[in-house]
């Protein structure tokens, strides 16, 4: 790897590491709540009384609200689903570059 590629990679890196460190120390005391929450306090402002279309499907059949526990097993296995198609993705592009440029050299 050239000398020029790895100093861009080191400062990626580094930035993206203060930009998730950065807003903890910036805003002490602050409370970082989900967009759930932030957008239904935001419909009752503007509308009033708030009350959904529908009840999620699970909480239909389970006669109740999922745990927190349960939810946090869903929403990571759809980060690991959606990490897995983009590292497919990006691997296939790599390949595809990779496959070219031995074409181009014979």
């Amino acid at each position: 790897m050239e000398k020029k590629n790895k100093k861009m990679i080191a400062a990626l890196i580094i930035a993206s590491i203060l930009i998730a460190i950065i807003p903890l120390f910036a805003l002490k005391g602050a409370e970082f709540g989900g967009s759930d929450d932030a957008g239904s306090v935001m419909v009752e402002e503007i509308q009033g009384e708030y009350t959904p279309w529908f009840t999620p499907v699970l909480e239909t059949l389970l006669n109740g609200e999922l745990p927190g526990e349960v939810e946090s097993l869903i929403f990571c296995v759809q980060t690991g689903i959606g990490v897995g198609i983009l590292a497919f993705c990006i691997g296939r592009m790599y390949e595809r570059k990779k496959l070219s440029g031995e074409d181009e050299a014979l």
